[in-house]
Order: structure tokens, then sequence, then C-alpha cells
């Protein structure tokens, strides 16, 4: 016999209601399934926890161990035995690339020398009110967290407060460190901000090369072993810029084959611009206490008077590839 239109018509119809059964079926299965609901929400719980997106931390015996988008990018230490001032170690790019000497150096890999004066990111002066920091003669040593790791967007702030303490452990006055690291595309950045108050006599600020916020770059990266040092006006190489002013420098090369770099900022809001205390061997310091040290100008010093605290700021861009001047303009 023959099949007519109107049997095609209701053979379809009973076929597409057979289908919406079964899909109907199958989704009251997946809703009410507890075993499925229970690995649902353990699946996105799992999720919400994992710090595979934006800046997570976890507490270290010394500080804090930093990540972002997953990738640990740095150690901040606020206390250590040999190193008696805040800095951080093994700084690395989003790439995992890492741009600072090995802490400690790792013998027969990296030189050694200066290792506790150079241990990646600091901020030391070797003449403050005649004791030597740098050289961790004094100490700056921890006092109080004054706002612990904040996370909000893609920024994370943290701030520490350390007392100054001469070489026979005489109260100088106080250290307040804010720290504010922040991700933007192709890198991340860090804002640290020193506040110094005396204590009950000025705290004075030499004139000596070894001042000011420096790191020291993995080995690989340094002008000895082809890396570049480029300053702001233009000037290449640490004989060019070493001695010279600048509002920025930049330190890139190459680790196992991997193009990076670090750039530091010191703030315009500073007291006095900076100049550069920059060395072959991959040292790079941002130094606005060098008048006659780096500058051959007259012996300097700065009085700072516990009514008018001083405030210095430096930026530090770390980023993966080839430098590029539009980082040093990053948000």
């Amino acid at each position: 016999m023959l099949e007519t239109s109107d049997d095609r018509f209701s053979r379809r119809m009973r076929a597409l209601r057979i289908s919406l059964c079964a899909l109907l079926a199958g989704l009251a299965a997946t809703c009410f399934s507890p075993s499925l609901l229970h690995a649902q929400v353990t699946k996105s719980q799992s999720a919400a926890v994992l710090p595979d997106t934006g800046f997570a931390f976890e507490q270290s015996a010394s500080g804090f161990l930093i990540s972002l988008n997953g990738q640990r990018i740095a150690d901040y230490h606020r206390v250590d035995s040999r190193i008696l001032r805040p800095f951080f170690s093994s700084v690395q790019t989003l790439g995992g690339v890492q741009v600072t000497r090995s802490h400690p150096p790792i013998e027969g890999q990296d030189p050694t020398d200066h290792d506790t004066m150079h241990p990646g990111l600091w901020m030391a002066f070797g003449d403050l009110s005649g004791q030597d920091f740098w050289r961790n003669k004094a100490k700056m040593q921890f006092d109080q967290e004054l706002q612990a790791p904040r996370i909000q967007k893609n920024t994370l702030t943290f701030a520490d407060a350390f007392v100054l303490l001469d070489s026979n452990d005489q109260y100088l006055g106080q250290q307040k460190s804010h720290f504010e690291l922040r991700a933007f595309s192709g890198g991340w950045r860090i804002r640290w901000t020193a506040t110094f108050i005396p204590q009950s006599s000025d705290i004075v600020f030499g004139d000596q090369e070894e001042m000011g916020l420096g790191v020291r770059v993995a080995t690989s990266m340094t002008e000895k072993n082809g890396g570049r040092i480029l300053s702001s006006s233009g000037a290449a190489g640490a004989s060019a810029t070493w001695g010279k002013m600048a509002e920025w420098c930049s330190y890139s090369g190459a680790v196992e084959g991997k193009p990076a770099g670090i750039v530091i900022l010191p703030s315009p809001r500073n007291f006095h611009a900076s100049w550069w205390h920059n060395r072959d061997y991959g040292l790079m310091v941002a130094n606005p206490f060098g008048q006659s040290a780096l500058g051959g100008g007259k012996l300097g010093k700065l009085v700072v008077k516990k009514e008018d605290p001083l405030v210095l700021s430096f930026d530090v861009i770390v980023h993966d590839g080839q430098f590029s001047e539009e980082l040093t303009k990053a948000e």
C-alpha cells in the first residue's frame, strides 16, 4: 500500500514525540542524580581555590611565595639571618624565566660575589646616618605587618614596618615599606614605596655608590654574557650609563635561550632623579644619593627630620621577550 502524505506526517510526529521523551528523561536524570550533582559542585569548588588566575600567595618561613596565573613569580623575604633587610629573590617572568641571579648563587654556574649584598631585588643604603645597611653591618629588622596581603582584581598589595638599628643595635628610626604588584599584558610590575621616619635625631643619607634600589640579574643575562643595558636617554651599556641620570634603565638578555628582562623606573616624585650604578657583571642600581660618588659633583647629603619623613618609590617591570620602551608606559 502506498504511504499517503497524512501517513508520513503521523509517522514523523510519533518519532518526534519519542525523541522528545528521551531527551526529557535524560535531562531529568542529569538534574536529579545526587552523585552527578556532587561531582559538579566539587569540580566548581576545586576550580575556585586553584590559584590558576590572578595573584596568589603562600606564607613561608621568611615571608611569602608569590604567584601569578599559577606561575611562581617571586619570593618575598621580610626576615633573613644573613641579609638584614627586606628583599625579593627568584624573580621570574610570566613565562617562567628567572631574571634575577639564583639565591644563593649556584657554585659553578653563577659568580658567587656579593651573595648577601645582591640577593635579587632589594632597597638598601651604604651610608644612612653613618651606618652601612648595604653590607649588612646595620640592619632593617622586621617589626610588624602593617597590611596583610590583599588581592583585588589584578593587584596584590601588602605592607611591613622595619626598625632601623645601627651596628650596636641602637634604634635610629623606622622604615615603612608598601608593595603593590600589578599584572599587565606581557608582564608584571612591582611598586616599592618606602617611608623613612627618624626616631629622636635626624636621619642623614650620605653620598655613595651603594644607595637605592638594586637588582642583580640572571648570570646568562649579564652584559658579559651578551645581555644589554639601555637607559631612557638612549645610552647603551654599563660604561655609557654608569654615573648618568636617567628616567629608567633596563637590563635584558636571554636565559636558556628565552629573551626576558627587568626595568627599574624611579618615581618622578622622589626628592631627586636617580644616577645609575650599572655593571657589566649584572648589577643595576637606581641611586638618588650619588651626587658626588656617581655624578662627580659636590659631596651631598640629605637630612630627614621626624616631622618631614622621606618617601622613596620605585617601579620594577619584569617581562618576557625583547625589551620595548612601551613597557615603561605599562599600567
